[in-house]
């Protein structure tokens, strides 16, 4: 999606209307829906209906509304904070609008986007909570489904919640800023408060924040080892979700997305220390010290990084550092790229009768003089994952073929897996090396390679032969004869 295609065409704000006059214009159901709608909020409605239906009648009955019963007149918006041509007549929807524009009020006309100067969300209410949900104007089926989804996840005693919250506030402000304030209120509305709310005791979930702001003991750093996935955002884990809306300070690596990091707090510190092959902003060491320095600053840290924290990502050096600075910390698991490209190919990493083992490693492992241990499982029938491979392709084919790999043997290469910009490239063994010619191949890459690659689906490849070029393939080549 461009640039130009995020851009939101509204911009949601919330109109104070509190004892405002919020005037309607219509006599049926589009009228009624209209002010039932606003009937949730403090405005004194003024409907304006010459011929009401039944159904409108009782229901200014029934909230007390100011009735109009005449033919509409643009006098009857005079002093309304919004209008609301709800009359179902293209042409007096119209007036009201013109009229209404002309008095300076903002004027909003049901199913006519052309005519409107704000659009009326789909809206979950939790008073004092509300959550408007819109979509420009185009498309109230989506936002009506969207606000059910909304409804059923928020607890029923979130605006109670939110009362109690709002009393405390004066006293919350007393807080030091920063970690211990906000603190306070990650711990108000995650912990024995919320719970005592939901359990309908208002008195317990008193008596639990004010324990809460009594509290002052030093604030505990801690760091989340967080898997950011291969990249598509969707990948990202509830629970890495969760610590990223919670943190103080974002770690990221080079290749995490900025779209993953842009879901943290919003005024979250954000500190890249990308690696990048030929470029490392920051040093390893650099690195553990700075997780250090915020986990003793109190600072609840996510580190983020790119696939599995565990896999290649250097997690053991980070935690040892940690263990040994006393700093508390968790591994929360991602999708490891290997995974990812897998899913893009639908391709089976293990295949029963094929292969029912797998080995993960970089191209720079075969770059030594003797081949690693995993080399033997490979050519027993292993799939291999290659991480980091494409400048060193040429050396990991010449390398398996000459340790007994057929060089018949499929591979799948993935730039950019899970994305939506991802390419898809496959082969043989033999054809691996054209990779490294490939200088259009700027994302990170991952090839598979073993029997079971061959069960994969390559309807939306590219064949890697028909990049071969005639030094890498003889290479490989005399890598078969020797």
């Amino acid at each position: 999606m461009s640039q130009a295609n995020t851009k939101l065409n509204a911009f949601p704000v919330f109109m104070r209307v509190d004892g405002e006059a919020v005037a309607i214009v219509g006599n049926g159901e589009e009228a009624l829906a209209k002010a039932r709608l606003l009937a949730q909020s403090s405005a004194v409605l003024r409907i304006v209906a010459d011929n009401a239906s039944g159904g409108l009648l009782d229901f200014i009955a029934s909230v007390g509304a100011v009735h109009i019963n005449a033919a509409y007149k643009a006098v009857h918006l005079q002093g309304a904070a919004l209008v609301f041509a709800a009359s179902g007549d293209e042409a007096l929807d119209r007036r009201v609008a013109e009229d209404a524009r002309r008095l300076g009020i903002p004027v909003n006309a049901v199913d006519r986007p052309d005519l409107c100067d704000f659009f009326t969300p789909a809206l979950v209410n939790r008073a004092p909570v509300a959550i408007a949900i819109g979509t420009d104007g185009a498309g109230p089926v989506l936002a009506q489904m969207l606000r059910g989804r909304i409804d059923r996840m928020l607890s029923p005693s979130l605006g109670r919640l939110a009362a109690l919250a709002a009393s405390f506030r004066a006293a919350a402000e007393r807080l030091p800023k920063g970690n211990r304030r906000r603190r306070f209120w990650s711990d108000f509305f995650a912990g024995a408060p919320a719970k005592a709310i939901e359990a309908g005791d208002l008195a317990e979930a008193h008596g639990a924040a004010l324990d809460l702001l009594a509290q002052d003991a030093p604030v505990e750093g801690h760091i989340a080892l967080v898997g950011a996935g291969p990249g598509a955002e969707d990948l990202l884990t509830l629970r890495a979700h969760r610590l990223l809306m919670d943190a103080d300070a974002i770690v990221y690596d080079a290749l995490v997305p900025e779209a993953i990091v842009a879901m943290g707090r919003r005024d979250a510190e954000r500190l890249p220390v990308g690696k990048r092959k030929g470029c490392h902003s920051k040093s390893q060491e650099e690195i553990n010290a700075l997780l250090i320095e915020l986990g003793r600053a109190g600072k609840r840290v996510v580190r983020l990084k790119s696939g599995d924290p565990l896999v290649f990502g250097r997690a053991g050096e980070e935690m040892a550092a940690l263990r040994e600075a006393g700093i508390a910390y968790e591994v929360v698991p991602g999708v490891t790229a290997a995974f990812a490209a897998a899913a893009d190919f639908e391709l089976p990493l293990t295949l029963r009768g094929v292969s029912s083992s797998m080995v993960f490693t970089t191209g720079h492992d075969l770059k030594g003089n003797s081949l690693p241990d995993w080399a033997k499982l490979a050519i027993s029938g292993a799939t291999v994952a290659v991480y980091m491979g494409r400048s060193v392709a040429a050396e990991v084919a010449g390398r398996l073929i000459e340790a007994g790999l057929s060089p018949d043997t499929a591979v799948a290469v993935v730039e950019n897996a899970s994305l939506a910009g991802r390419r898809r490239f496959h082969g043989t063994l033999a054809d691996l090396p054209s990779l490294e010619a490939r200088a259009d191949l700027t994302g990170p890459v991952m090839t598979i390679i073993g029997d079971a690659v061959a069960g994969a689906n390559f309807e939306q490849s590219e064949p890697l032969a028909a990049h071969r070029h005639g030094g890498a393939a003889s290479a490989v080549a005399e890598g078969v004869e020797q």
